[in-house]
């Protein structure tokens, strides 16, 4: 099965699960979303919110692909451009900190690891751009429908995160980006410095006359 992970782009929302395309949870303060939800469109309070973080900070979100399928998306973004932040009894998110939100795996995609890739791929595009950490919102009773749009703080653990403001139903975990780089990328890095090293080495080789 191959795996591709894209930016996310107002060109391909179409490709979010219809859930994740409607759902403003994070996006709109509490009674915004309410009235979004009985009176608005919210599909489009969804895009407006990808529009305005997307022009102001830079790439929020991630889709990830089987064999060309979209099977999942996660969102992130500055704790000020996420509403819901505030309401959360654990908040605030710390200011050298970036908020990841909703992470969704379609379920017939699940158990396969691509929670974890996405986790992985926010976390080279913040490191990239100089964030030292992502923090999140775990929900310790995930089977609650009440706040669906919460990821389970055992998830968030088994991926690395660690919990920095404990609470009985809303927990606020963080990541160092650092140990989100696989000790594989390090390998991989130090292997590439050594080969160019040898290659600058050795471009000019200097020839003495026996």
């Amino acid at each position: 099965m191959s795996r591709r992970v894209v930016g996310v782009t107002l060109d391909n929302l179409e490709h979010l699960s219809k859930h994740c395309r409607t759902c403003v949870y994070w996006e709109l303060a509490p009674h915004l979303r309410e009235q979004a939800e009985e009176f608005g469109d919210t599909e489009f309070e969804k895009e407006a919110w990808v529009s305005s973080v997307l022009l102001e900070w830079g790439s929020c979100g991630r889709l990830i692909y089987c064999d060309g399928i979209p099977a999942g998306s996660v969102f992130y973004a500055p704790p000020a451009a996420v509403p819901r932040s505030a309401a959360f009894p654990t908040s605030p998110v710390s200011p050298d900190a970036v908020l990841m939100t909703s992470l969704e795996v379609l379920p017939e995609f699940r158990g396969g690891g691509l929670g974890r890739v996405l986790v992985q791929a926010v976390a080279k595009d913040l490191t990239r751009r100089g964030v030292k950490a992502v923090e999140a919102f775990g929900d310790m009773r995930p089977d609650d429908e009440e706040r669906s749009c919460v990821t389970p703080a055992e998830f968030l653990l088994q991926v690395g995160f660690k919990t920095v403001r404990p609470h009985p139903r809303w927990p606020r975990l963080r990541l160092e980006l650092r140990s989100a780089i696989t000790w594989k990328e390090d390998v991989e890095a130090a292997l590439e410095r050594l080969l160019n090293s040898v290659t600058v080495s050795t471009a000019e080789p200097s020839f003495r006359p026996v």
